[in-house]
């Protein structure tokens, strides 16, 4: 299996399943010297892990992270930084009964006929349990990153959304309830919305928005490796993405020229920023946003209809531990993404400039 590693010089691969041993990592260009803060990594995965609240699949790991090299006395060593995460709460039975179907919107039937092989134990590779090691990376990235700031939240689920412009948002508030919304009143619409789609035993898509503060201009080279470009990778990337737009996104396709550039001050900065950020595939200075849609969970608690690999179409009923919406624990996700992108941009800057 290709396709197991992200960056250029500050590279992540990842490797495991979701009933294996264990999942995990190896970061290669982190930079010597860099003090870690090992608490801070992991309430990262803390904001991931599963079992965390009643909105949440009820499968209970405490995702802790264990460093096998890379690392002395809490600062890293410029070599590669090997980790992993214990699976230590697997109920593989639960997915006895798909073991000969494939589930739909699942990647059990492209999974089957690519290699001719599935771990149907949760998804194997293709679980989201194999985010966790993302988020390791993502903060360890962030702590690089220093003075940039990196913020994602949950903006709607299902049609609700937060009818505020993210400026108006206090990032402080993400945390202060289980859906990871900052506004309290949205908030509340949202949580009520996934219990009301849990108890029909069905689940509910959404959106996050991602802003990103302090980054310096000149991030992101011209042609096939613009900025917005790598960033729409990772999104997409990361399970049950369906879309990614940055700036003023498909909205921008309403508009005219007139309207939709961002005039200059004469300190360089903008006075709109409809290009979110980002001009010609590098960063401008002013803040980069963006959205990522996110699927309704693939995995439904009622029948439907699927095929198995005798070629027949059987009935099957989802069963296990699932996300009802998949967006509150996608946050952490989205923000390390984010750090792991621009951590190697970063990089990329320093050797490619004078």
């Amino acid at each position: 299996m290709a396709g197991n590693t992200i960056g250029k010089l500050f590279k992540l691969t990842t490797f495991g399943e979701s009933h294996g041993k264990a999942i995990g990592g190896i970061i290669d260009g982190c930079p010597a010297g860099l003090a870690l803060d090992f608490e801070a990594i992991q309430n990262e995965l803390n904001r991931r892990k599963p079992g965390q609240s009643k909105i949440v699949t009820q499968r209970k790991e405490p995702d802790t992270v264990e460093y096998y090299s890379g690392i002395f006395e809490g600062v890293t060593t410029g070599t590669p930084i090997g980790f992993v995460i214990h699976n230590t709460n697997q109920k593989s039975k639960d997915y006895s009964h798909i073991k000969d179907v494939y589930r739909p919107s699942h990647a059990d039937y492209t999974y089957d006929k690519k290699y001719g092989v599935r771990d149907y134990r949760g998804g194997g590779r293709s679980s989201a349990r194999e985010t966790a090691s993302r988020v390791v990376a993502g903060a360890i990235a962030k702590q690089f990153l220093s003075k940039i700031e990196i913020n994602a939240f949950t903006s709607s689920v299902g049609d609700i959304f937060i009818d505020k412009p993210y400026q108006d948002l206090d990032f402080s508030k993400i945390e202060s309830n289980i859906i990871r919304c900052p506004d309290e009143a949205s908030a509340q619409k949202m949580i009520s919305k996934v219990e009301e789609i849990k108890k029909q035993g069905d689940t509910i898509g959404g959106t996050i928005t991602c802003v990103i503060k302090n980054v310096p201009v000149g991030l992101g080279e011209p042609v096939f490796d613009k900025l917005h470009a790598e960033l729409g990778k990772a999104m997409l990337s990361i399970n049950a993405v369906k879309g990614f737009e940055y700036g003023s996104g498909f909205c921008g396709a309403q508009m005219k020229g007139s309207e939709h550039n961002d005039l200059f001050n004469e300190d360089g900065s903008t006075k709109t920023n409809l290009s979110g950020g980002i001009q010609g595939g590098i960063s401008n200075g002013m803040d980069i946003y963006f959205r990522v849609a996110f699927k309704p969970v693939a995995t439904v608690i009622q029948k439907q209809d699927a095929l198995n690999s005798a070629g027949e179409i059987v009935e099957m009923q989802g069963k296990g531990r699932h996300d009802p919406c998949v967006v509150p624990r996608a946050v952490p996700i989205v923000e390390a993404m984010a750090a792991l992108v621009l951590a190697d941009y970063l990089l990329l800057d320093r050797v490619t400039r004078l």
